[in-house]
């Protein structure tokens, strides 16, 4: 099952690749229009559970956090897939939600943030995609503001590689861990994948608190992919829990 899903979830949940149908972040291929520019991608409009959403009037819970286990270091393989930049990693750990486990596959970046906490939009946000066996996906979210260093972030940056079509970098020690706040209270919420085929299939957590970067590591990715969010959309009946812990 592994062989199938993994490839699979590392494909829709980033940015789609190169040679993947292109689309975009304005203009006659940017969100407005991601519906019309293939059938398989009509939910991008006509669904209820889209993400990203503006996180407020959450709801105060007693759920079990999500349960971090991301490795203390690790290697990753760094793409510019066109949209952003993504970093494959594999055999580095994960995160138990509601009892079931979900393995950490790739995280990558978007300038400015594409969820909203009570309307402000972070300079940047962090995606880290996980998939249990069974195939489902839950991804946390990391809010990027500016201030001290960001040290791992460097190691990715270093990686990068020049645009879509070199070939990938490989950022040798990654230290994933510096990428959560000390503070785990996050919110929790049932939504979409971000990017086509925004297929509603994703459980987020996305942590209230940020860490920081310096002004000149996110202007690093600023740079190469400005602008790079989808619109926060339509929370519908859907509810925002937010937990302490």
């Amino acid at each position: 099952m592994n062989r199938i899903w993994i490839p699979l979830a590392a494909a829709l949940c980033a940015a789609a690749p190169a040679h993947a149908q292109h689309w975009g972040y304005d203009g006659h291929e940017g969100p407005q229009h991601w519906q019309a520019m293939n059938p398989d991608w009509a939910v991008c409009a006509a669904g209820q559970q889209q993400s990203p959403i503006n996180l407020t009037n959450a709801l105060q819970a007693n759920f079990a956090p999500a349960m971090i286990e991301w490795a203390d270091e690790t290697a990753g393989i760094v793409v510019d897939n066109g949209h952003t930049v993504q970093v494959g990693v594999e055999n580095a750990g994960g995160v138990t939600i509601g009892g079931r486990f979900y393995n950490l596959l790739q995280f990558h970046f978007h300038a400015a943030s594409e969820h909203r906490i009570n309307g402000r939009q972070a300079p940047m946000e962090v995606h880290f995609v996980h998939q249990s066996e069974a195939g489902d996906l839950a991804v946390i979210g990391v809010m990027v503001e500016r201030g001290d260093a960001l040290t791992t972030l460097d190691s990715v940056w270093a990686a990068m590689p020049a645009d879509s079509h070199a070939s990938p970098g490989i950022a040798a020690r990654l230290h994933l861990n510096e990428f959560l706040p000390v503070d785990r209270e996050s919110f929790r919420y049932q939504g979409s994948l971000t990017t086509p085929p925004c297929s509603e299939i994703v459980s987020w957590t996305v942590l209230t608190h940020p860490v920081t970067a310096t002004p000149g590591q996110i202007e690093t990715f600023e740079t190469r992919h400005p602008e790079s969010f989808r619109p926060v959309q339509p929370l519908n009946r859907r509810y925002v829990l937010v937990t302490d812990e």
